[in-house]
């Protein structure tokens, strides 16, 4: 194995678990449901091959630190922010730091490893560690496999332990996310989309727009609220890492919304953000007013928000003012918001 992860090869293998991190990491976070589960898994133990790789990887960082070239003190940073990606993975897994600096530690381990691409990109061009063929080669293969192996079940003894121990991981959501405040909604954090910040809205000035199949109308808070309204309990699991399950009361789509021929419904905020999901959904998807029998708060979407079961919570949308019909498939949007 000695020979396999040396010099050039060592980097390709890393680029290559790393890669994988990153694809399994997006996917986990932008869908988070139940039968993406083993997805988790999956990035957890790739996390756990990059440690295993990391001994060879120290043999071929002291031989290039050792030439003093200009771009070391990258290469340097680079090292730095990939433990940071590293340490953080496992201390919001293990449950024993919920945040660093005002910021949850999913949030950190998600940011360092958005910025940690462009050092990668950065890496692999001035190496030059490009793939060869003789990287297929059986033996290869075989050690990376090796790796990955070892990297699973270490994964797997972790999780073991954490359960043995009773850290605060062992009652991870299936998303990797912590419990919090359930039934108690003064106590669900308030989050909103990167850019978005809490509008100001009174009960006398909001409207919903609606427009669908049968035309374009407006809805005050109170006509709202004469609609048929349902109890539902879901889980709100925020990408930040944490969840909490709640009792939502609203209105369900299908009493609010004619379908027609559309293919998809387009639910805006006052912010400007906005979902779109499939008409399949329609029996799915609330809009509600009030959590655990009180208003919603303005940090939680007064006057109303979307309720969206077994979705993330950036589909939650919050402060809605506009709800319409579209020919265009559900799909056709960034699988995450922009802004």
């Amino acid at each position: 194995m000695d020979a396999m992860f040396s010099g050039r090869r060592t980097n390709l293998a890393l680029l290559t678990v790393l890669g994988g991190a990153f694809i399994s990491g997006l996917v986990v976070q932008a869908l988070g449901t139940a039968a993406t589960r083993w997805l988790l898994v999956v990035h957890g133990a790739i996390g756990i091959s990059v440690m295993v790789l990391s001994p060879w990887k120290t043999r071929v960082a002291d031989r290039g630190l050792g030439r003093r070239n200009r771009g070391r003190y990258f290469s340097l940073l680079l090292a730095l922010m990939a433990v940071t990606v590293i340490v953080t993975g496992l201390l919001h897994t293990t449950g024993t730091v919920s945040s660093i600096g005002g910021f949850t530690v999913l949030w950190v381990h998600v940011a360092t490893a958005l910025a940690l691409i462009p050092l990668l990109v950065w890496h692999f061009l001035a190496r030059k560690t490009y793939p060869r063929r003789v990287d297929l080669a059986r033996r290869n293969l075989l050690s990376l496999g090796g790796v990955s192996l070892a990297g699973l079940a270490m994964w797997f003894g972790a999780d073991r332990l954490i359960r043995i121990t009773d850290l605060a991981g062992k009652d991870r959501r299936f998303t990797g996310s912590h419990e919090t405040s359930s039934f108690e909604p003064a106590g669900v954090p308030v989050t909103s989309w990167l850019d978005d910040r809490v509008p100001t809205t009174g009960d006398a000035a909001w409207r919903v727009d609606i427009d669908d199949a049968a035309g374009a109308r407006s809805l005050t808070l109170s006509e709202l609220q004469s609609l048929p309204f349902q109890d539902i309990t879901a889980d709100l699991d925020c990408t930040s890492g944490w969840w909490s399950r709640q009792v939502w009361e609203g209105v369900r789509l299908t009493e609010l919304i004619d379908r027609g021929e559309a293919r998809s419904i387009v639910a805006w905020s006052a912010t400007g953000y906005a979902r779109r999901y499939s008409v399949s959904q329609l029996d799915q998807l609330w809009l509600v007013t009030t959590v655990g029998g009180e208003p919603l708060s303005p940090g939680h979407g007064f006057p109303a928000r979307i309720v969206s079961p077994n979705q993330r919570g950036f589909w939650w949308v919050k402060w809605v003012v506009r709800i319409e019909t579209s020919r265009v498939p559900w799909w056709v949007q960034l699988p995450y918001p922009p802004t």
